[in-house]
């Protein structure tokens, strides 16, 4: 991204984010969606010594043409969201989906400083922790397959 488009957002300077790993970003107490592409779901299957179908049959539901990771029926919260030794933990962490890797640098929340705000009401590591700069914060959006450079570290939270 060029500097002359990177002054035009309103978080031209960055944005401060550090995942807390309270998982509230994976969390109820609304319902939402958790979508997962094909890939996503070959890798999640690996992890957990599952098949694909398996994964699909026990976790995933179809909403129209996409395909969501389910949610507890009664908190709606991810299925994969644990408790282990006090802490809420992914349990599918290292191959969780693109929408997961880019909290909280979703375009709802970086619509404007008050969206981002709001946000934070929800997500303790908004605003603190260590500065996302624009050029990161954009490319961590544009949710390139993280897989094909698994080295780079610009998935915006980190256990």
């Amino acid at each position: 991204m060029t500097n002359e488009i990177a002054s035009t957002k309103w978080y031209a300077a960055g944005l401060h984010f550090e995942c807390m790993v309270c998982g509230g970003c994976c969390a109820g107490p609304g319902e939402g969606y958790i979508w997962v592409t094909r890939p996503e779901i070959e890798l999640i299957a690996e992890h957990l010594s599952l098949t694909p179908e398996e994964l699909r049959s026990r976790f995933l539901r179809r909403v129209g043409l996409r395909t969501t990771i389910v949610e507890h029926s009664l908190t709606k919260d991810c299925i994969f969201l644990r408790s282990v030794g006090g802490t809420r933990q992914c349990a599918v962490y290292e191959v969780r989906p693109g929408q997961c890797r880019t909290w909280p640098f979703w375009a709802e929340n970086l619509s404007s400083p008050d969206a981002w705000n709001r946000a934070a009401r929800r997500c303790p590591g908004i605003n603190r922790g260590r500065l996302h700069t624009c050029e990161e914060i954009e490319r961590i959006r544009e949710n390139r397959p993280w897989r094909e450079n698994p080295k780079d570290e610009t998935g915006s939270s980190k256990k």
